[in-house]
């Protein structure tokens, strides 16, 4: 059925599609549709911050996908959230505000030749949506240089805050890391994120903050602006070839049971992240060859980069008893520590219904040789068996740690023509001899940090993966056994060079052709088009992208 026309279409509402709504819908001469998979992002567990846990697994707001069997988790297969509902995975993730390192974007600039991508500019770019507390109070000239809003101070969107717990067994983590060699910080985002503290988190007054609170709902009512929810992609509406130009007109979109093409003006934007991009792609005949024709789908563009050069962080969960110490363990294993949680939300919206699924934070070097921080540390105040489990009966805190620049690369890869297929997610962690090495020294560092002063009284004792484990054989063979992802997919759909032919963008984000030229009116803007992981949690430079390609749209780039 032939559908309506839009001057630009913006497949997945989730955390790049939002602020490009809100951008690109902000020229009241602009048609804009923005089509989401999911649902409306009105299920009060997604604004609870704790409420991931009924988020994560849930077919309301999660896709469910799985890895394939992982060689370097010997065999084992993974749970694999990506949010599916207004606000996307900024409605179901973390919560963590971090850019990476500075270092990150230089990288990207030299990849891919074009300065636009180096720290110095991308930083006005984060800064353009940031809304951070400690400029509402005051802060000095040098905070405010990397924090403040490019126009009148702290009033951007995006709500950056203090998390409103602290535990006592975490700061005397942070104590021991600074005994081990680790330096305090008050700002993970400077352009060198080494140090030990508390993260902060997209929230406001003790409420998860979403991409859809911050950039969506404001704008809803514009009459510019259309929002279609359960609205599935079936696949891209392409012109030309056989020699002609290759251009994207439209979308194919199936909603309420009927099939439709949408037709864009302008501009297709693909904003459906590191799994679905791909997917799309794909399904359209836009991809490897190799991979398509045995699916009997005909091949537009053959791009071998398409659902390639997969990267993610994998945490590795060491965890430790611990004795004296309260944790939310006991807490929540207590009927009056229940109430007692749930009262302290109730009335102030803080303590453990408030808190992000990590407090305390920590970068720095897996050996002292390493020339930058290498490993992140995401640290909590409670222990399980596997995400979704119960907590141990027991006090403990747990110490993940993850490889901030993994050289294992993975795959995204349809399995059949069907848009409704779930395509083959295949990261192949701790694939390399490099990523297995940091894995080992990784969880040797954290056996540093908690043996030094700070933590004695509490007498910390490796349940996982164990003392008895030394070798950095056996080390490595335990990471694939306790490792688990973060959640942070990039990669798949990379911007690079003219001449790399694993390159899916260019600079601007424009889709290659196959045949050294561009697929007019189709974009990318997601988590895909980074050539390399960003050094920490994904979701806050993902903005940052959003906002630098909704400027080139806008200008016709």
């Amino acid at each position: 059925m032939d559908g309506p026309v839009f001057d630009h279409v913006i497949v997945g509402a989730g955390t790049a599609g939002c602020l490009l709504a809100n951008r690109l819908s902000a020229d009241p001469a602009r048609r804009v549709l923005l089509l989401e998979a999911g649902g409306r992002d009105d299920y009060l567990w997604i604004h609870i911050p704790v409420g991931y846990l009924y988020c994560i697994g849930n077919p309301r707001t999660d896709w469910l996908y799985q890895t394939e069997p992982d060689a370097g988790l010997n065999g084992r297969r993974l749970r694999y959230p990506r949010g599916k509902v207004l606000g996307g995975c900024s409605s179901i993730n973390g919560m963590i505000y971090m850019r990476g390192q500075a270092r990150d974007y230089d990288g990207w600039a030299a990849h891919t030749g074009d300065a636009a991508w180096s720290w110095a500019n991308c930083l006005p770019d984060f800064k353009a949506h940031e809304q951070h507390w400690r400029l509402d109070v005051g802060t000095d000239e040098a905070f405010a240089a990397l924090h403040g809003h490019r126009r009148t101070g702290s009033t951007g969107e995006w709500r950056v805050e203090r998390q409103r717990l602290r535990w006592a067994i975490l700061d005397a983590f942070a104590q021991a890391a600074q005994q081990a060699g680790i330096p305090a910080t008050d700002d993970f985002n400077r352009g060198d994120n080494e140090g030990v503290g508390y993260f902060e988190v997209n929230q406001r007054a003790g409420w998860r903050w979403n991409a859809a609170k911050a950039f969506l709902h404001p704008v809803a009512r514009r009459p510019n602006l259309t929002v279609w929810t359960g609205a599935h992609v079936a696949g891209l509406r392409l012109e030309g070839g056989e020699g002609a130009p290759l251009r994207c007109t439209g979308v194919e979109v199936v909603r309420d049971g009927q099939r439709l093409t949408v037709h864009a003006a302008r501009e297709v934007t693909l904003a459906a992240g590191a799994i679905g991009s791909p997917q799309i792609l794909q399904l359209s005949g836009i991809g490897p060859a190799a991979w398509l024709r045995p699916l009997g789908i005909p091949v537009r563009a053959d791009l071998p980069g398409v659902g390639a050069n997969l990267q993610d962080h994998l945490q590795i969960r060491a965890v430790y008893r611990v004795h004296g110490a309260r944790t939310l363990n006991t807490l929540a294993h207590s009927a009056w520590g229940r109430l007692r949680i749930g009262l302290e939300y109730l009335l102030w919206r803080r303590g453990p219904m408030s808190m992000a699924p990590s407090q305390l934070g920590a970068f720095t070097r897996s050996r002292p040789d390493r020339p930058w921080p290498d490993v992140e540390f995401h640290v909590q105040p409670l222990s399980l068996d596997a995400f979704g489990e119960p907590l141990h009966p027991f006090d403990a805190i747990t110490a993940s740690v993850c490889n901030l620049n993994p050289g294992s690369r993975g795959t995204v890869r349809i399995r059949s023509p069907r848009w409704e297929d779930a395509p083959a997610i295949a990261p192949n962690y701790l694939s390399t001899a490099e990523d297995r090495q940091v894995a080992a020294d990784s969880l040797r560092l954290a056996r540093r940090i908690v043996t030094q002063p700070a933590l004695a009284r509490y007498r910390p004792e490796e349940i996982r993966p164990g003392p008895q484990y030394q070798t950095d054989e056996e080390l490595a063979r335990l990471a694939g056994d306790i490792g688990t992802t973060i959640f942070h997919p990039v990669g798949t759909t990379a911007m690079g060079p003219d001449g790399d032919p694993m390159a899916v963008t260019d600079s601007r984000l424009r889709v290659r052709d196959g045949r050294g030229g561009r697929i007019g009116g189709l974009r990318v803007v997601d988590a895909g088009i980074m050539p390399t992981i960003t050094s920490g949690n994904t979701n806050s430079p993902t903005l940052m992208i959003a906002e630098k390609a909704a400027r080139w749209i806008l200008a016709g780039d």
